[in-house]
């Protein structure tokens, strides 16, 4: 293959994953009309037209995405073979693209930012915080990280975190105003602060346990959101209860006393947090950092 159909085919792949010509230019250190020349030139080698273009977006045609189909994973293992040399010398670099949860993103990963850019500085991060559970092959991540339930399959897991209570909590003002529920079916006369599931757009059934019963509360309330920040700023301002699984995030007003947890005897445990990755694909050193980041095994022992 001559160096100028290497240039067209790697100028092809980087459109197709940035699914824009403006960011693959900028990638690939192009301007936008060299890059649309060279995307030219291979369609025309080909006699094929190879993405679909408008105002807003860019596509891969059938044949593009067929070509790409073939072409991307070769790309990607050039990748891997470069970065496994630069690990071998102790080099580090290109971009780690992570997907993952917001709770994640701000209690996991956002802490340790600093630490790892001062340790791999050549490496560039890339952080989607996406609570819709995307597939994070097609999207071109390296990582992902979920709850434990909600992995995708034939991935390698690495857990982050420990298991979390489910805890549902409200302000003093509510409360003495309301009342405290005793059971799970009190709720039903209460105002309850509702999550939207954000992968399919059901509306949460709270589910509570107590000495191996088990049930689901079909809350209702005056809001319902897809972001638990929403909710527990509505419990604190008194607009009903809300049940939250990210206990790090309201630790500090239940210590503060401006939340207060009920049903505390029948609370459930979820899995934590877990970052995964396709067992596809070798796994590049500088998310291997990154990991040891995450876990902390970066640190220098004391």
């Amino acid at each position: 293959m001559r160096g100028s159909e290497f240039a067209e085919l790697k100028a092809f792949v980087a459109v197709v994953e940035r699914e824009s010509f403006a960011r693959a230019a900028e990638h690939l250190g192009l301007s936008p009309s060299a890059l649309s020349q060279t995307i030219r030139q291979l369609e025309e080698r080909l006699g094929a037209r190879l993405l679909n273009r408008t105002t807003r977006s860019v596509a891969p045609s059938t044949s593009g995405e067929q070509l790409y189909r073939r072409v991307a994973p070769l790309f990607r293992e050039m990748a891997d073979a470069v970065a496994e040399a630069s690990a071998a010398t102790g080099q580090m670099g290109g971009t780690l693209r992570i997907n993952t949860l917001g709770m994640a993103a701000r209690t996991v990963i956002a802490p340790r930012l600093g630490r790892f850019h001062r340790a791999h500085p050549d490496v560039a991060l890339d952080i989607v915080v996406d609570d819709a559970l995307s597939d994070i092959v097609a999207g071109r991540f390296d990582a992902g990280i979920r709850v434990g339930a909600q992995l995708e399959k034939d991935m390698v897991a690495v857990r982050l975190t420990p298991d979390v209570r489910m805890i549902a909590v409200a302000s003093p003002d509510y409360l003495a105003s309301r009342g405290t529920p005793q059971s799970p079916a009190d709720l039903h006369g209460h105002a309850c602060i509702n999550w939207r599931l954000q992968l399919d757009g059901r509306v949460y059934r709270w589910e509570f346990k107590k000495k191996g019963k088990r049930v689901e509360v079909a809350a209702e309330g005056p809001l319902v959101t897809n972001h638990s920040d929403i909710g527990v700023a509505a419990a604190l301002q008194g607009l009903g209860i809300t049940y939250a699984f990210d206990r790090e995030h309201v630790d500090e007003w239940l210590a503060q006393g401006r939340l207060v947890q009920v049903l505390a005897d029948w609370t459930i445990t979820r899995p934590g947090l877990f970052l995964y990755y396709s067992n596809r694909r070798h796994r590049p050193a500088a998310l291997s950092a990154f990991i040891d980041c995450l876990l902390d095994r970066d640190l220098t022992p004391a």
